[in-house]
């Protein structure tokens, strides 16, 4: 509504900026609009009730201060950080799997070679450090690595679903997305089992009596472990080496996208160096999966055993 006498719309401003005041000053102000007596610039009346508050006077600073956490999980807790997290701890459990796998290819040198490269890793800085101490440490540090990928990528998956909590309601474009990414989760969470068996099965011995068995090879003044006849008597059963290759398999398809995805989450992604990024990711992980298969592959044909 327009107001065409002056000292009406003066008188307005003046109850409002009445109400602005006494709000700053600690009281709360309801405005009531009604109507005046029928005239011809129709009048309205404006009112100002005081309501009773009890909350303090208006100040520009904060009484509390918020505790401020470390910066590293304050830069965790952005999508950010987990994609850090995901790309170091890729990197650590990288090198983990292809110096395991190199280290086993002493399987094709005979039981002696694989018996004492095992009894080597076992007695890592000793008489410095007690016999197997050092290979738990690295074993515990690959353990944190796993929890910290696998929460990264749980964080990053919850971060993206509460981003966009309905789905698509027309057909993805998978052209992009290839079979490797959009199946990540899936053999992430096969190869984790797998991880589990394997340690079952050839570290702690619940699945394979031949696990802790010492050995005497010709010219050793010591008996060592028979990892080698374990690794053998695990193999000739056919679901496990069949199990193995499958899960090696899927491994590599873990491997394939992890090792290209690592230079995005550094930053490092160009297209000029898409056709190295793929070339360096497939070539890991054929080498990786090549490795680890031809062993049940090799116990399975008479090769070694």
């Amino acid at each position: 509504m327009e107001h065409r006498n002056s000292s009406k719309k003066s008188h307005v401003r003046t109850k409002w900026s009445s109400c602005a005041l006494g709000a700053l000053s600690g009281y709360r102000f309801k405005c009531i609009c009604t109507a005046g007596p029928p005239g011809p610039q129709g009048d309205l009346i404006y009112m100002a009730q005081v309501v009773t508050s009890h909350r303090g006077p208006v100040t520009g600073t904060a009484t509390h201060k918020r505790k401020q956490r470390p910066f590293l999980l304050d830069l965790y807790s952005t999508a950010v950080g987990k994609k850090y997290v995901m790309g170091i701890t890729g990197v650590a459990m990288m090198g983990f799997v292809l110096f395991h796998m190199i280290g086993n290819l002493k399987m094709y040198a005979g039981a002696a070679g694989l018996d004492h490269y095992a009894h080597f890793l076992q007695t890592l800085l000793y008489p410095l450090a007690p016999k197997g101490w050092v290979l738990w440490i690295l074993r515990g540090g690959l353990i944190s690595m796993l929890f910290l990928h696998l929460h990264a990528a749980w964080s990053l998956t919850r971060l993206n679903s509460n981003a966009r909590p309905m789905k698509y309601q027309s057909k993805r474009d998978y052209q992009i997305a290839n079979f490797a990414s959009r199946t990540m989760r899936w053999t992430g969470i096969i190869v984790l089992a797998f991880l589990v068996w394997h340690l079952l099965d050839l570290t702690f011995g619940v699945v394979n009596s031949h696990v802790g068995t010492m050995v005497t090879h010709p010219g050793d003044e010591e008996s060592v472990k028979a990892v080698y006849a374990s690794i053998v008597y695990s193999f000739q059963r056919t679901p496990v080496a069949f199990f193995y290759v499958i899960a090696n398999i899927l491994l590599g398809i873990h491997l394939f996208h992890g090792a290209w995805s690592i230079f995005q989450s550094f930053g490092l992604n160009n297209p000029r160096f898409n056709s190295w990024t793929r070339a360096f990711a497939t070539g890991f992980a054929s080498i990786v999966v090549i490795g680890n298969v031809s062993f049940p592959i090799a116990v399975m044909a008479g090769i070694v055993g």
